[in-house]
């Protein structure tokens, strides 16, 4: 793929059949931060997908759960990532009902992992027989 950035998340760009998303799950994570897991493989697309998984036991407010979504989905459109099918799993709680549902610490923190996330797969460039690990 180019070094351009997508500025779009149309369908083609998103992971959204059951099969697609267990064929991701069944390899390693990729990398961990503190509140989520990276899972990624190599496609034969031309361009990186993206699936986010947010389970209400992690973040019980819908709130919570839209705001990693969009944070997640802009720094997708924003990285240069090679021709990857990634999937970003909220792997630990990041708030719970007695708190508030969202504040500029937490959008803050959220950033600041799915970026390192993201990041760590822009340098690396799979191997055409990633896939068969």
């Amino acid at each position: 793929m180019s070094e351009e950035r997508s500025h779009n998340y149309a369908r083609t760009r998103r992971i959204v059949k059951t099969d697609d998303f267990s064929s991701v799950f069944r390899l390693r994570p990729v990398q961990r931060t503190a509140h989520f897991v990276l899972y990624a493989r190599s496609n034969a697309l031309d361009h990186a997908r993206l699936g986010i998984v947010a389970a209400k036991r992690f973040a019980p407010r819908a709130v919570t759960r839209n705001t990693i979504k969009r944070v997640t989905r802009e720094l997708f459109r924003q990285t240069a990532l090679p021709a990857i099918d990634c999937i970003v799993r909220l792997s630990q709680p990041v708030n719970s009902k007695a708190g508030p549902a969202t504040n500029a610490k937490l959008k803050t923190e959220l950033r600041r992992e799915l970026a390192q996330l993201l990041g760590s797969q822009v340098a690396k460039r799979p191997s055409p027989n990633a896939e068969s690990r």
